[in-house]
């Protein structure tokens, strides 16, 4: 397929998520996330993610819970696989 999708989310459930994950299943301080969020990952996003949600030919905001967003993401997979299935059989 030949569709670019941004899944974008709000800032704050990024770190929020980040955090729990961290502390929670890897065993990291608080202090530790915080630090690595601010001194790389936070950086790293603004440097690399957030421009290329400009190439996006779809934007899905709220983190994939935009119901209307999904399902027009679904139907063009489907039209998408229907095509190569017609292709394989004709």
């Amino acid at each position: 397929m030949d569709i670019k999708v941004f899944v974008d989310t709000d800032a704050d459930v990024r770190i929020l998520r980040r955090i729990v994950r961290d502390v929670r299943d890897r065993g990291r301080s608080l202090e530790s996330v915080v630090d690595q969020y601010l001194a790389t990952v936070k950086p790293m996003h603004e440097r690399y993610v957030e421009p290329s949600k400009r190439q996006a030919d779809i934007i899905v905001p709220e983190g994939g819970h935009n119901q209307v967003a999904m399902e027009l993401l679904v139907e063009r997979v489907r039209a998408h696989l229907a095509g190569i299935e017609g292709d394989a059989n004709g």
